[in-house]
């Protein structure tokens, strides 16, 4: 029996009942951990993404620092010349938006009659089995209830879109105050640390810089980049809203694996209200630009990956929209990659302490 007690398999046991009783716990308190859980996203979600921003940019301010530029200034400069290019683009590209989403909404009602002629071929096609047109309609049906569903939502949603507008406000001020004291952050964070363990504290900073720094930095340009090879691609086969679909395309490729599926997905639509050969014409110049997203201009431009195998990708992509939807999905591999740093670094630091026999 004291055998058994000290063995492996009995620790196993004792463990898992023990994380057994925990998630029950959890369940319990499920509605509590719920508020605070939105509670936290609600008042942290504008220093996280403000966080995010100074991280980017403060290769920038570092490299103007180094020449004499103090701080302040640097982050001003910024701020100026991000605000200009933004105005300069808006006002090239808004004509330009505009004018498709009036197109858009002036041949709608042409594009449905299309998309309802085109299921009608298929429903009244014998060659189709029963089975094929059943899932026709009910798919139709779902994507109508879908949409009804989305615009209740949006509309009494207003006052969600409002705090957003508030957020929207507030980060630029916040992204501001972190840059301009960005080192005194990072000695005042390092303080907290035990002097015995700063070493490592920094080592594990260093580490997890390594590990994101040309992910993020990179994957805004590389999303830039695929979006403009997918406006050209567009324009050149003569899709219509070519602009609006490749921004669409630029966006949602941030997203590993699954986001040129997601941006893909309404070109691929709007081309099947056109003609069969649109929509082969959009599956080709979608699967060139991601070829050469993964062979040419990813490892140009991003260089290291972090190191992260796929399954482990797509189950933190997985988590990552349960928990925060759209966002979720896109902070899912950072969070994971640094998250992946931070328990080697643990690991390594008790493997070094467990005393050799």
């Amino acid at each position: 029996m004291d055998k058994f007690l000290k063995s492996r398999t009995f620790v196993a046991l004792v463990y898992m009942l023990l994380g057994l009783i925990i998630l029950f716990l959890l369940q319990q308190i499920k509605p509590m951990l719920s508020t605070a859980y939105g509670f936290l996203k609600a008042v942290l979600a504008p220093f996280l993404i403000a966080l995010i921003i100074s991280y980017v940019l403060n290769p920038i301010v570092r490299l103007l620092n180094e020449r004499k530029v103090p701080r302040t200034m640097a982050v001003l400069l910024i701020y100026a010349v991000f605000v200009t290019s933004v105005i300069v683009v808006v006002m090239n590209l808004t004509p330009m938006f505009v004018k498709q989403f009036g197109e858009l909404n002036e041949h709608m009602p042409e594009l449905t009659m299309r998309a309802q002629g085109l299921f009608d071929g298929l429903n009244d096609n014998r060659m189709v089995p029963e089975s094929v047109r059943s899932g026709i309609n009910n798919a139709l049906a779902k994507a109508e209830d879908g949409l009804a569903h989305f615009v209740e939502n949006f509309v009494n949603g207003i006052g969600s879109t409002i705090n957003m507008l508030m957020v929207a406000f507030i980060v630029p001020f916040l992204a501001f105050y972190i840059l301009k004291d960005y080192r005194l952050i990072e000695k005042t964070v390092l303080a907290t640390v035990p002097r015995a363990h700063r070493k490592n504290a920094i080592k594990l900073v260093i580490d997890i810089d390594t590990a994101l720094g040309n992910y993020i930095r990179g994957q805004f340009l590389v999303c830039l980049l695929v979006g403009l090879l997918a406006y050209v691609g567009y324009w050149m086969i003569g899709m219509p809203y070519a602009l609006l679909l490749a921004s669409i395309v630029a966006v949602f490729n941030i997203i590993p694996y699954l986001g040129p599926f997601f941006g893909a997905a309404p070109a691929i639509v709007m081309a099947s209200t056109v003609s069969f050969k649109m929509v082969l014409f959009v599956v080709v110049v979608n699967l060139i630009v991601q070829i050469l997203e993964g062979n040419v201009i990813s490892p140009q431009v991003v260089g290291r990956t972090l190191h992260m195998h796929p399954l482990l990708i797509i189950f933190a992509l997985l988590i990552g929209g349960e928990l925060a939807g759209i966002i979720g999905l896109i902070l899912a591999v950072p969070c994971f990659a640094v998250l992946k740093v931070i328990v080697q670094h643990i690991f390594l630091y008790y493997v070094q302490r467990k005393p050799t026999t």
